[in-house]
């Protein structure tokens, strides 16, 4: 990556940014694993109640299918998708995230959908960056509403005011394309990097000015919520005395600091503020611990699996998938118009 100011060019290494995250994860991982008890985390584990294991993975499976059903309302403008096609491409791009550092599945789910519903890679990309702002939307309105009731950590505050910032200022961008597309066409420098912005912007303001916009953001305010489950069902399988209320504050800092792209399945931070959220409603930092690393197994594992499943289905591997996907997200707008079968 480069940076020009005046006649000084500077340029960041490749390798910087996935090393920062994964040096992130083993600072993490090194305050996590301290004065912790790891008989009685091991007690813990023999102790589940494991029926309401199962329910965390059905419902974290029902997440994802959700997903995929709110994908399909927001393409609805332009293209039919069937369901479990959408719900292939998230898993081959959750599968993804977990493998590589950064967060790279956004870009090659929408590369697969594109593909597969032979619609411009644009329109894909950009519904889904449609999703992530309504997501984001949403998890600042309930962080704002937990704050009245929650004495959030500091670093979890601060993390939340500086995504907040960006999705106000995402949204406000994306109602100027919405409502005045030729005031954004406009603004768009003559550049290569120009062009394509202006077909995002044709993208953004077709699928804005529909109704399954609205009804896909509506749907992103229970696609948040129905997260919750999997965390509560965990809860109760560690016979924890707590209600649905502790179990969306933790989902609201796990959100809020995973939101920035960092290692493989962001290992290392997430274990922490789950700690640090449970820790709010006088969980010990063992029990805190087992209940966050039995999380992340359900969570992943089922993940791995299923993302693998879908990934074998389509029949390419995942390296030929990320190359094509790199290619058109830095195509010039004549191939990013077009998505062949065959690539």
């Amino acid at each position: 990556m480069q940076f020009r100011v005046g006649r000084f060019q500077a340029r960041i290494p490749s390798w910087l940014a996935p090393a920062i995250g994964y040096a992130i994860s083993v600072a993490s991982l090194v305050w996590f694993l301290q004065g912790v008890d790891f008989k009685t985390v091991m007690q813990d584990f023999q102790s589940l109640r494991w029926g309401w294991v199962a329910i965390a993975v059905v419902s974290d499976i029902a997440v994802y299918v959700f997903q995929a059903w709110r994908w399909n309302i927001l393409l609805g403008p332009v293209v039919r998708v069937p369901l479990w096609r959408s719900v292939q491409a998230i898993y081959v791009g959750l599968f993804t995230n977990e493998v590589f550092p950064l967060r790279p599945g956004e870009v090659i789910r929408s590369y697969l959908q594109a593909r597969w519903s032979r619609i411009p890679f644009s329109v894909a990309l950009s519904s889904a960056v449609i999703e992530r702002v309504f997501d984001g939307i949403w998890l600042m309105a309930l962080f704002a509403a937990t704050t009245l009731f929650v004495p959030y950590p500091r670093v979890v505050v601060e993390l939340g005011k500086g995504i907040g910032v960006v999705v106000v200022v995402v949204a406000l961008l994306m109602g100027l394309v919405m409502f005045w597309k030729h005031h954004a066409h406009a603004a768009c420098p003559k550049t290569r990097w120009g062009a394509k912005l202006r077909v995002l912007i044709d993208d953004l303001h077709l699928m804005g000015n529909s109704r399954s916009f609205y009804v896909a953001f509506a749907a992103s305010l229970i696609y948040l919520l129905i997260q919750v489950m999997p965390i509560y069902a965990l809860m109760r399988g560690y016979d924890l005395d707590l209600t649905m209320w502790p179990a969306l504050v933790v989902l609201v800092v796990l959100r809020i600091g995973t939101a920035i792209p960092q290692a493989p399945g962001n290992v290392g931070p997430s274990q922490v503020l789950m700690v640090l959220a449970l820790g709010l409603f006088g969980i010990d930092k063992t029990t805190a611990t087992g209940l966050s690393l039995m999380t992340w197994c359900v969570i992943t594992l089922p993940l791995l699996t299923a993302g693998a499943i879908a990934l074998a289905v389509t029949g390419l591997k995942l390296g030929e998938i990320r190359h094509h996907a790199k290619r058109h997200a830095s195509a010039p707008v004549a191939m990013a118009e077009t998505t062949s079968s065959n690539s």
